[in-house]
């Protein structure tokens, strides 16, 4: 096997420089489509089930780009067209989703059709851009730079999730209006989503073209690819059966992470206005009745986006110790830690009541987020073989979109059924969650042997 070079600080950094623009623009998802939502005439206590378009087209999009990608070469390499298409449709979704009372002039439920239309648009062109972005680090880096690779992927993220989820308040602090009138949403959302797509478009051009990927020949030759493994087809209901020991072990951790992501996703808004801000329980944005709490509504979505910011921010810190840290004990001590520190600040949520402590439980909640960015795919990449990466990490993405599908299926009925509506207790209930995946991941065989096991 063709030994593969390593990569120049710089050359790791461009491979990922346009998650930085993805992540924004998720970030700003993340933090406002839940506000958007329901100013547009949403049920909060259904936000879940409109939630739910996401986690959907990850499930359809990113197998099949995996697999595609896999396959593909041209002049700009075999990953760098799915990045680029996937930038171009994102950016365009972005620009119409906090439209949609403008483009459905009739207003009502039309435009919040639209919004949950766009919302699936912008979800599922942001899966098609991701997961060859997880892909192309294993391609390009060699096994002893993968930790510094993924570090470097989970840091640019987080640097672009920071901007993103506090840019409503920074233009709210400029001066753009940050109320709306029944129906609409915010301007200093809509311009955010505006500053959102126009920089994930330029910092994926960045990667895009200062990225030569490697020809076939010659990542066969680094990956030790023969003519026989090329020839031998497998079907994608097969890969999914035989996946490596390992990835199964994970998708329990991924399970225990990402359902309680959800929840914070879609109910943060929900429990901080409510916790912090006074709203009510039955609050609706489009009830006259209710244009008393609509700024404290609006308010309580600037301060989630600053909460957000917040766990970004203390994910990019952390993504740059976590290789040290991993070096001084190993990877699933670094992750179960991780995790750990994530569930106590979710739980710690229920226990303050003034918004600016909030900011602790977010910095916990941080540090879960950086091991969940990175952890899992460094341990992936070193037990899956190299000429189904893409493939594999495609199917590994079942193990993000399935715990989101069924946090979206149940988060509602749970809010409405047995915590009366009160969204801080959804908050609790995940840090539970996450508590019992950072006990799981002491379970994960790392052993490479684990491949065919």
């Amino acid at each position: 096997m063709k030994k593969m070079p390593r990569l120049s600080f710089w050359q790791i950094w461009n491979l990922s420089f346009g998650f930085l623009g993805v992540q924004f623009g998720f970030a700003l998802q993340n933090a406002n489509a839940s506000r958007i939502l329901t100013s547009l005439g949403a049920d909060p206590h259904s936000l879940s089930f409109f939630w739910l378009v996401a986690p959907i087209m990850g499930l359809m999009v990113q197998p099949i780009v995996g697999a595609a990608s896999d396959k593909t070469w041209t002049r700009i390499g075999r990953r760098s067209p799915y990045i680029l298409g996937g930038a171009i449709v994102s950016m365009i979704a972005m620009f119409f989703m906090p439209n949609a009372p403008l483009v459905m002039k009739a207003g009502g439920a039309g435009a919040l059709m639209f919004g949950v239309v766009m919302l699936a648009l912008m979800d599922g062109s942001f899966n098609v851009t991701f997961q060859p972005f997880r892909a192309l680090v294993a391609d390009m880096t060699p096994e002893e730079q993968r930790n510094v690779g993924y570090s470097v992927q989970s840091f640019l993220i987080n640097v672009g999730a920071v901007i993103g989820s506090a840019l409503p308040f920074i233009l709210t602090a400029a001066g753009i209006a940050n109320e709306a009138d029944t129906g609409k949403v915010a301007p200093s959302v809509i311009w955010s989503f505006y500053i959102g797509g126009a920089l994930l478009l330029i910092s994926v051009l960045v990667t895009v073209f200062k990225t030569k990927e490697y020809p076939p020949e010659e990542f066969e030759a680094y990956k030790n690819i023969t003519e026989e493994d090329k020839a031998q087809k497998e079907s994608f209901w097969k890969l999914l059966l035989n996946m490596p020991k390992t990835m199964k072990q994970l998708s329990i951790v991924q399970m225990f992470s990402w359902f309680p992501l959800f929840l914070l996703w879609v109910y943060s808004t929900t429990a901080i206005s409510q916790h912090y801000f006074g709203v009510p329980i039955d609050f609706d944005a489009n009830n006259e009745a209710d244009k008393s709490f609509r700024a404290a509504f609006d308010e309580a979505g600037n301060w989630v986006g600053i909460c957000f910011a917040v766990y970004s921010l203390v994910a990019a810190l952390f993504s740059i110790v976590m290789p040290k840290l991993i070096s001084l004990t190993n990877r699933k001590t670094v992750y179960s830690g991780a995790l750990l520190i994530g569930g106590l600040g979710y739980i710690s949520t229920l226990f303050f009541d003034n918004q600016y402590m909030l900011l602790f439980s977010f910095v916990g909640i941080g540090i879960a987020w950086a091991g969940i960015l990175a952890m899992p795919y460094m341990i992936l990449s070193s037990v899956i073989p190299a000429k189904r990466i893409g493939i594999y990490m495609g199917l590994f993405n079942l193990t993000v979109v399935v715990p989101q599908i069924l946090s979206g299926i149940f988060g509602g009925p749970i809010l409405r059924n047995f915590f009366g509506g009160q969204g801080i207790y959804v908050l609790v209930m995940a840090g539970i969650i996450m508590v019992l995946g950072a006990i799981s991941v002491s379970f994960i065989n790392t052993n490479s042997k684990a491949i065919n096991e």
